[in-house]
């Protein structure tokens, strides 16, 4: 199984939660399904999103997509990363 973990720092996590949540179809669309949503204990505009990837070459569109930039940037995101990540146990 791959996964994608994000991170997000963001202006405001209400604003960037509504921002997200209105894209669930994009997310899906692009072979990603979310797993967990977590945010910093210490710092709530610190957050962490982890979804399924069906499909890496897909998901990687979607990120790279300038729509995707334009979403962040509307959602108050100021910092992020990405890392597609692979099930160790399988080794």
């Amino acid at each position: 199984m791959t996964y994608l973990l994000c991170r997000n720092k963001v202006r405001d996590f209400a604003q960037w939660k509504a921002v997200f949540a209105s894209h669930k179809q994009d997310h899906l669309a692009a072979g990603l399904r979310l797993v967990s949503l977590w945010r910093d204990v210490q710092d709530s505009t610190d957050v962490f999103f982890l979804f399924e990837v069906a499909d890496v070459n897909r998901a990687t569109q979607f990120i790279r997509d300038p729509s995707a930039a334009q979403a962040a940037k509307s959602s108050g995101v100021f910092e992020g990363e990405y890392h597609f990540l692979e099930d160790a146990d399988q080794y």
